[in-house]
């Protein structure tokens, strides 16, 4: 059985009864994290643009992820837009095994087909489960070497994800599940040097529009090369940039990587220096013209997201180690407004950034660990280490913190008090229709 075959006999056969409680949860909760987070976008210029692509390409069915009015779209207007706006921030939820985040790869495509498609959140709930087991699979064959080769696998390996997930929901048999796999290998891509810029948030969208587009075609008999991912000329073979590993068994992925919920609106590589240095600072008292320099270490290639060392806009900050340094020591915590322009541009900001220094250890990524060293102006020197962090799949978010950063986001995109709460209670009626849950939040 080739590797595509073997995927597509998993996808297509998936049984939605087997769902487990834990996978249901960990599923609503993504949707709930991706859509909140979406909704803060609203002003940033990414979401702007994408927002006008989408009604330029046409009306239909489906709705944009935001609190404000705008006019529904086509399918794939809304799995490309949504995708491009979940996305910008950088506050969407991640999985190690993939270096990369699945919910913003999946969930626009996956919604986006459910209203079209008149589908329930049970059924929703499925295919992202069976989106979430390819990119797992996957990601456990290839992705290190694949990302530090410079792939941006949210958006290669999640488009072949999406289009088992959207191939799915559309019931496509064994056969034609293997063509959609093929066609999203035919047009899987997307770099880190896009990192920063409005293209990494574009090519998350695009994870979602190949996904959607591939099943489409799939469906009415488009067809593909026989094994488009595993043949000597298919998706690993070309873009594992090593020596690509077997695909482990199917089940259970979730519950064995999870889900990581960002509580900084950055990338995810910052998150344990993060914490350290918040928890410094806090327990010495300390503010930025109290330190001289400040040394980061952390695990094997945990870094390799971070390319922009003297940012000058708020994406730019967003993949820079230095800049979360010098914004969490000068107010005290990482914001979403810490990523406005003025805010990166901040004098003192741009004259501390030459004082820190970020370096990797060698051995293996997993487990992550990060270390970071002060050394103060009256000569004193504080360390941390950091191995656990709050939010990880091994040290989840509470409902509660959960809700508070849903409610956050969606206060910030102009949604009232209690939309998160509402939001969850509807997504928790497994027959509900998707299109009447997202009306909750977005009309």
């Amino acid at each position: 059985m080739t590797m595509t075959r073997r995927i597509a006999e998993f996808a297509a056969g998936f049984d939605a009864r087997s769902v487990g409680g834990t996978e249901r949860d960990l599923t609503l909760r993504a949707m709930l994290d991706t859509v909140a987070v979406a909704v803060a976008a609203r002003k940033e210029p990414a979401a702007i643009l994408a927002e006008k692509r989408a009604v330029a390409l046409g009306s239909g069915p489906c709705r944009l992820w935001k609190a404000q009015a705008s006019p529904g779209v086509g399918e794939e207007g809304a799995a490309w837009a949504n995708g491009v706006i979940g996305h910008v921030l950088d506050f969407d939820d991640v999985t190690s095994a993939m270096r990369g985040h699945p919910s913003i790869a999946l969930l626009p495509g996956v919604l986006a087909l459910s209203e079209t498609e008149g589908r329930t959140v049970g059924e929703a709930t499925a295919a992202y489960v069976v989106g979430f087991e390819v990119i797992c699979a996957l990601s456990v064959a290839m992705a290190q070497p694949h990302y530090v080769a410079g792939w941006h696998s949210t958006a290669t390996i999640g488009a072949i994800g999406a289009a088992a997930a959207c191939g799915w929901l559309l019931r496509l048999d064994a056969t034609r599940m293997a063509h959609a796999l093929g066609l999203a290998a035919a047009q899987a891509a997307g770099t880190r040097a896009s990192f920063g810029t409005m293209a990494k948030s574009f090519q998350a969208g695009q994870a979602n529009l190949v996904g959607l587009r591939s099943a489409r075609l799939a469906q009415i008999g488009f067809d593909a090369a026989p094994d488009g991912i595993g043949g000597p000329m298919g998706f690993l073979a070309l873009y594992h940039a090593g020596d690509a590993h077997e695909l482990p068994p199917f089940g259970g992925a979730l519950e064995r990587h999870g889900l990581e919920v960002k509580k900084y609106p950055m990338c995810y590589a910052t998150h344990r220096a993060l914490d350290a240095l918040l928890a410094l600072r806090r327990e010495e008292g300390l503010s930025l013209s109290d330190v001289r320099s400040v040394e980061v270490r952390a695990s094997a290639a945990s870094l390799a997201p971070l390319i922009h060392h003297r940012p000058q806009t708020g994406l730019d900050a967003k993949f820079s180690m230095e800049y979360a340094v010098a914004a969490a020591l000068l107010d005290g915590a990482v914001r979403l407004s810490s990523f406005e322009d003025d805010a990166v541009l901040r004098e003192e900001v741009q004259r501390f950034l030459p004082r820190v220094s970020a370096s990797e250890a060698g051995g293996e990524l997993l487990p992550r660990w990060a270390e970071v060293t002060l050394r103060l102006q009256d000569g004193r020197v504080l360390s941390r280490r950091q191995d656990a962090l709050r939010g990880a799949a091994d040290e989840p978010l509470s409902e509660a913190e959960l809700l508070e950063k849903a409610e956050g986001c969606l206060r910030h995109g102009g949604a009232p008090p209690g939309t998160g709460e509402a939001l969850l209670a509807a997504l928790r009626q497994p027959d509900a229709r998707v299109a009447e849950v997202l009306s909750l939040v977005v009309s």
